[in-house]
């Protein structure tokens, strides 16, 4: 049986379902028979009654007129046809209605990528008029005879139309098997798109978007509050309150003034977001400082210090800032000062951050916090009293990353970010960790992903290319790799603030470590749309617990051998 594409379509005309079923009956296996194909090109919108391809002996389009179909004598320009149904007449041309209709279609199979040159094989067109009979020697100059077919050829329309393709073959061969089945996908649209990841997540994107700022109204709640805590989650949106806050403070409006803002956080990765992301605003809502602690130190004229050096950071730097901030005109001070994963600042940090206020007492103070990020040795608090609000609800992860960590959060949250694909566990020995989160980062740029939404994050030692980058980079140089249209490679300490769409999590620790469960925490956290947890089943056992472990589908056997 022929090949009919669709199988069962629906007809506006009983005449043009007629002659589908004839054809139907009589055309052989290795043909295909389409039916009310529509095309649009950039001349007009044609459309195809029924096309026939024939291995062997070319392609056919067909036009169908029912009713009463007759032509006339014109002196104007030789004859017209006409039409006749349901008692109205009216001109026709289904010549030109059909010549147009092919020349389309086999210019886009020519021009089509899957079609081409290759395909360039004999087509021609033909006039059914089940209901009409016509002379067997009639005949017009634009149509032969034997491309007419009348109400008495249905009986052998599948000879004639076989031989109608043949003699408007022209010159041009007929189309082998292979052409016939390239030539029906290109008409019939069936060259399917991929499935784009990328995609998907840009959509959840969006929605956390939208999500956030409706959550935003809480700002316009407390704007009348100077002391604030927003207490949230990972996921719950923190970062992007930060950010509105400070421009809605810097800008005022709604009764409220103008106000001088710095907008602080602890680690120089998000601090760079921070900046990036206030760079494009209008400059009259931009805060007057972004940046991290140590900057907001420097540009009073702080030391430089060294890294390592745990003592210049916890006293020597903030004993140095309170005397700069104390002596500050006011002009150089704030009125608000907005920190954002305020859970890294330590009890000494707070005494320049209130010494840069203008009024120390009334000056506006918010802190945005989430106490099971702090993987830090700090257990700073501000000195002074604080309005807590809370975020229960978790808008930036899928349902599968939010209960994936939700055992390790420290207190129950919502999730709202959207189902996606399931967590994966990926068991190796701690030794290994490295060379098996490789393996998944290529995985997941074979599935589709573009390398700027993934990063390989560590818990222990650090990946050998975050080692080359920031030795080529410097530290702050390193970080603003982050935004290269490359797969990032970093440590959870750095990443708290940030996250990327795909995530591979390397426990490359044995879990010993102070606040190896925060670690855990954070990493697990920072992927919007895919997770992948690489290492020894028991390190997750014992940091995370058994919740965590089973809801990973960490294996319940041995640890593998070493």
């Amino acid at each position: 049986m022929v090949r009919l594409i669709p199988e069962s379509p629906t007809f506006q005309t009983p005449s043009e379902e007629r002659v589908w079923e004839r054809l139907r009956d009589v055309l052989g296996p290795d043909d295909v028979l389409l039916a009310n194909l529509r095309l649009t090109d950039a001349d007009k919108d044609v459309e195809a009654d029924l096309v026939v391809l024939m291995p062997g002996v070319g392609v056919l389009v067909l036009e169908v007129k029912g009713g009463s179909v007759q032509v006339e004598p014109d002196d104007a320009v030789g004859h017209t046809w006409w039409i006749q149904r349901q008692g109205q007449r009216r001109r026709i041309d289904p010549v030109e209605q059909v010549r147009v209709a092919k020349h389309a279609l086999k210019r886009y199979v020519e021009q089509h990528p899957r079609g081409g040159a290759p395909r360039r094989v004999t087509w021609g067109h033909g006039v059914v008029t089940p209901y009409t009979v016509f002379d067997p020697d009639f005949t017009v100059p634009e149509l032969p005879r034997w491309a007419l077919h009348d109400k008495d050829d249905l009986a052998d329309l599948g000879d004639r139309v076989r031989n109608n393709a043949w003699w408007m073959a022209h010159g041009q061969r007929p189309p082998t098997h292979d052409d016939v089945e390239v030539i029906t996908d290109v008409l019939a649209g069936r060259f399917p798109t991929p499935y784009d990841v990328n995609a998907e997540s840009d959509d959840r994107a969006d929605t956390f978007d939208r999500l956030t700022m409706e959550q935003s109204t809480i700002l316009r709640v407390t704007r009348l509050l100077h002391r604030v805590e927003v207490r949230g989650g990972a996921g719950s949106g923190k970062t992007v309150l930060a950010l509105q806050q400070a421009k809605d403070l810097t800008r005022g409006g709604h009764g409220l003034p103008r106000q001088r803002v710095a907008l602080l956080c602890y680690s120089i990765g998000l601090a760079e977001h921070l900046k990036r992301q206030v760079a494009s605003w209008d400059r009259r809502h931009r805060p007057a400082f972004v940046g991290t602690f140590h900057e907001f130190g420097r540009q009073w004229g702080a030391d430089e210090g060294d890294r390592t050096d745990s003592e210049f950071w916890e006293e020597r730097l903030p004993a140095q800032m309170a005397e700069l901030a104390a002596a500050l005109p006011d002009g150089k001070k704030y009125d608000a000062v907005i920190v954002d994963e305020a859970q890294d600042f330590a009890d000494s940090w707070w005494t320049p951050v209130l010494g840069s206020l203008r009024d120390e007492e009334e000056g506006g103070l918010f802190v945005y916090s989430d106490e099971n990020q702090r993987i830090f040795a700090r257990f700073g608090r501000p000195p002074v009293a604080l309005v807590p609000l809370v975020l229960d609800h978790n808008l930036r992860n899928t349902r599968q990353i939010h209960e994936s960590f939700g055992p390790l959060a420290p207190s129950r949250m919502y999730s709202r970010g959207g189902d996606g694909p399931a967590v994966r566990f990926v068991e190796s020995t701690r030794e290994e960790a490295t060379s098996a989160a490789d393996d998944e980062v290529e995985r997941l740029l074979d599935e589709g992903w573009e390398p700027r939404h993934v990063a390989l994050l560590t818990t222990g030692h650090r990946h050998p290319i975050q080692v080359e980058r920031t030795a080529f980079h410097d530290q702050e140089g390193y970080w603003r790799t982050y935004w290269d249209d490359d797969v990032f490679y970093g440590h959870v300490l750095g990443c708290k603030g940030l996250e990327r769409r795909a995530v591979v999590l390397c426990l490359n620790e044995d879990g010993a470590r102070d606040r190896a469960r925060e670690r855990l925490y954070v990493g697990m956290s920072r992927a919007t749309d895919v997770l992948v947890v690489v290492g020894d089943p028991e390190v997750v056992r014992r940091v995370g617990g058994e919740d965590v472990a089973k809801r990973l589908g960490v294996p319940t056997g041995p640890p593998p051998p070493r």
